[in-house]
């Protein structure tokens, strides 16, 4: 008979350091544990009625050596694996969490910057019958003469039609052409050139399709009675025909737009060296520096019996100046660099426009706002034809020549065109006549010399300049 039932098999997950526990010549008090048993003994330390599988020697001062306890040894290793397994599952857990999470708020926000853009691009109106019309009349239309140079006719719509009805009596929905303002972006987008056409201007207007089917005659008339008769194209084939200029774009902007661009905007600085009362354009505000809004900015620039001498000539001055100080006010806070501020200023030019085909996408208006977002505002310029009281009707205008034809040629060969602001009370009702002195010719010389010289200057304002300087 051996003193011993023998050293237990040692387990399969003991590390190479432990040592068997000594033979102490004493029967262990259970049946010593097989390799079967092996898993049984990591439950152990659940168990409290478990015995152990053999008596720890005690050490010198009575506790006995855990180091040597090959159960707690099992139950050591094999717990270490399932928590380092549940950490591992718990991180992608958390990984795959996250990931959804960006993906959702991706998708959130790549819906909302879809949604937004369908809105306004479904703002936009499409002149389709102007598309028609001047496809018709191709042949009789100028070329284009300079490759990236573009020509925007400006139309702002008074009819009086549906809310603008509370602005004057609707002639059945009749159109009016209040402002007309041909823009002029030149190849290289270092300048902008917009020159008013008044709407009381003697002009030839060509032979026009109507909106109910019929036609006009050709005939020689105020220019605002092409957009009566044919709307867009009639103008700018009058345009055309006065200028030889071809017109690329158009865009028809009615009241309620421009008051919306003016809040947008959070309003526009004006400076005013008297006060307005001008019932029939819904405005009186006092003299001095102030900022006017949708409202009050629509009826300032509509204004013409409230101020000044009541003439059409000053009103497209007024006109004039405040598109000045809207360009550089919208350049200077950053609103086109800036998404946030940029939206209301599309959402409210978009809900009023009408384009032709060529711009009735917000992507077509967005890239050609975007190439005028680098042009100096010095070189916005703004200025009115050369015109002069009409000989036979001195309510009308008729255009100062050469120096209107002198301007056209510029603006049709893309070349410089210098506008100056004028001291107080130095522009008068014939506007721009003899604009071309710069050059040494004498305003009334009616054979200006074809000699190189400087761009030809005009009387007007810049959008640097402003109504407030």
């Amino acid at each position: 008979m051996t003193d011993s039932a023998g050293t237990p098999p040692e387990p399969e997950h003991r590390t190479g350091d432990e040592q068997p526990p000594p033979d102490t010549g004493t029967e262990p008090d259970t049946e010593p544990a097989t390799t079967d048993d092996a898993d049984a003994d990591t439950d152990t330390d659940t168990d409290t009625d478990a015995e152990p599988d053999a008596q720890a020697p005690a050490t010198d001062d009575g506790k006995s050596d855990s180091h040597s306890h090959s159960g707690i040894d099992a139950r050591t290793d094999a717990d270490a694996e399932p928590e380092a397994a549940g950490g591992v599952k718990k991180g992608r857990r958390w990984l795959r969490w996250t990931a959804l999470g960006l993906s959702v708020a991706v998708l959130a926000a790549a819906g909302t910057g879809w949604w937004l853009y369908k809105k306004l691009d479904g703002n936009i109106h499409t002149d389709t019958s102007a598309a028609h019309e001047l496809e018709e009349y191709e042949r009789e239309r100028p070329a284009s003469l300079v490759r990236g140079a573009e020509n925007v006719l400006l139309i702002g719509s008074d009819s009086r039609a549906g809310s603008n009805s509370r602005y004057g009596r609707d002639d059945g929905g009749a159109q009016r052409s209040d402002t007309t303002i041909l823009l002029h972006l030149a190849a290289d987008r270092r300048s902008a050139t917009a020159v008013s056409l008044p709407r009381d201007l003697m002009a030839d207007i060509p032979g026009c399709g109507r909106p109910d089917g019929t036609r006009t005659n050709e005939q020689f008339a105020q220019f605002n009675w092409a957009f009566e008769f044919g709307g867009a194209a009639c103008s700018i084939r009058t345009v055309e025909k006065m200028t030889r200029v071809r017109v690329d774009h158009h865009m028809v902007i009615d009241f309620n737009g421009f008051k919306d661009m003016v809040d947008a905007v959070d309003g526009v600085e004006v400076c005013l060296k008297e006060p307005v009362d001008d019932q029939q354009a819904h405005v009186k505000l006092p003299a001095g520096r102030q900022i006017l809004h949708g409202e009050q900015a629509l009826g300032f620039v509509r204004s013409r019996h409230g101020i000044g001498d009541g003439s059409d000539t000053q009103r497209m001055d007024r006109q004039q100046q405040f598109l000045g100080s809207l360009v550089k006010k919208v350049q200077s806070n950053g609103v086109l660099l800036n998404p946030t501020r940029l939206y209301p200023v599309l959402d409210a030019a978009t809900k009023s426009i009408t384009t032709d085909a060529g711009l009735n996408t917000l992507r077509d208006l967005y890239d050609l706002v975007r190439s005028m977002r680098d042009i100096p505002t010095e070189n916005v310029q703004f200025l009115t034809v050369p015109r002069q009281p009409y000989a036979y009707d001195q309510n009308r205008d008729e255009l100062v020549q050469p120096d209107a034809d002198r301007l056209f040629q510029q603006l049709r060969e893309d070349l410089p065109v210098k506008v100056a602001v004028p001291a107080d009370g130095a522009k008068t009702n014939a506007g721009n006549k003899g604009g071309a002195g710069s050059d040494g010719d004498k305003p009334d010389d009616p054979d200006p010399s074809p000699s190189p010289s400087p761009a030809p200057t005009y009387a007007g304002t810049t959008a640097a300049s402003g109504m407030c300087g």
